[in-house]
């Protein structure tokens, strides 16, 4: 019996890790994406290339898959919302399936 519920215990434990996990990394992708934005708008020191680099390098692969999707509105992107949506919205499908383990 113990061992059953040693097992239970441990895998409660991974589940409850990985859900803090998924929500931590989409909390902080969503923030990168959301300074991505702002320093896209603004004209940064020639010091912070290497933050808006990174910050390209990062977010622009995710935000290229919506500007191939969604229709041009002039000089408004709106793939940066979408991506922001369709992120949080997987993580809670993520969360949710995993809660059902638990």
């Amino acid at each position: 019996m113990g061992v059953a519920f040693a097992t239970i215990g441990l895998l409660a434990d991974a589940v409850s890790t990985a859900q803090n996990f998924v929500n931590v990394f989409v909390g902080v992708y969503v923030l990168l994406i959301f300074v991505y934005v702002i320093t896209s708008w603004i004209r940064l020191p020639y010091s912070l290339n290497w933050l808006q680099r990174f910050l390209y390098d990062v977010c622009e692969p995710y935000l290229r898959l919506f500007r191939r999707l969604l229709p041009g509105l002039g000089p408004i992107d709106i793939s940066p919302i979408a991506g922001v949506l369709v992120l949080v919205g997987v993580e809670q499908l993520v969360i949710r399936v995993l809660g059902t383990l638990h």
